[in-house]
């Protein structure tokens, strides 16, 4: 009981942090020009005819390259540069709750953005009759997606007290999970390497297990997948923080 007040303690801290500042109304902002951009103009959403919401999931693994890393460099790299990461953990909380608390503070906050885009389904309901148990798997995907990236700007802020630092090392990390599984560049890589070696580096791809998501598969191991990715880096974050703590 304890632990999770103190996890609640944290959240609400942190995102008490997010409103009390303009950073967070200019983020929602953008992200939802960019995805009603990408969704409508680039997504050829009306030249498609049919009623689906392919062109907005279709985005979302490059929409988030930059927008999440920019949501969390913050995390970590500001409470170092501002020394109060020291007076946080000297708090009556464990590091992992700290972590915990500061990470699904962002994320609740990344997948209230996520929510915000509700227009776009209206109007896909409005204008057909889509199979909405595929656009909800999709949605599942794209939280599970942005909370995996979320992590890794978690892990990298952590690092470093620069948060251009932070943001930099945390697109070119999510980048490669990317292009590990995008098919041009798995083309390109079967002309000269073993189908075999390909795919297992595909395997380890955001793009192949969000696919299921955007077909309405909810696949257990596809979720598995972002949940130990989200573990691992946040495990990391612990070692880092951890290794502030005793140095």
């Amino acid at each position: 009981m304890n632990a999770r007040n103190n996890i609640i303690a944290i959240m609400k801290r942190e995102l008490g942090g997010y409103f009390t500042s303009p950073v967070a109304y200019v983020f929602l902002v953008i992200f939802l020009l960019l995805t009603g951009f990408f969704t409508f103009t680039v997504g050829n959403f009306f030249e498609r005819g049919e009623a689906s919401l392919v062109s907005f999931f279709t985005w979302h693994p490059w929409l988030y390259l930059f927008l999440v890393p920019a949501a969390g460099m913050r995390l970590w790299s500001e409470e170092r540069r501002l020394g109060t990461l020291e007076l946080l953990l000297t708090m009556p909380i464990t590091t992992w709750q700290a972590i915990v608390g500061k990470f699904m503070a962002s994320w609740v906050f990344l997948i209230l953005a996520l929510a915000l885009t509700f227009p776009v389904w209206i109007t896909v309901n409005w204008l057909g009759s889509p199979d909405n148990g595929v656009i909800l798997a999709g949605y599942v995907g794209s939280a599970l997606l942005s909370g995996a990236y979320l992590a890794i700007s978690c892990m990298t802020s952590a690092m470093t007290r620069n948060q251009v630092i932070s943001f930099i090392v945390s697109v070119m990390i999510c980048l490669f999970l990317i292009l590990a599984g995008f098919t041009p560049v798995t083309d390109l890589l079967v002309r000269w390497a073993n189908p075999a070696f390909v795919q297992t580096i595909a395997s380890f791809s955001v793009m192949t297990h969000f696919e299921g998501f955007q077909r309405g598969v909810l696949d257990l191991r596809d979720v598995v997948f972002f949940l130990s990715l989200i573990g691992f880096a946040l495990f990391t974050t612990g070692v880092v923080i951890r290794g502030h703590r005793a140095g």
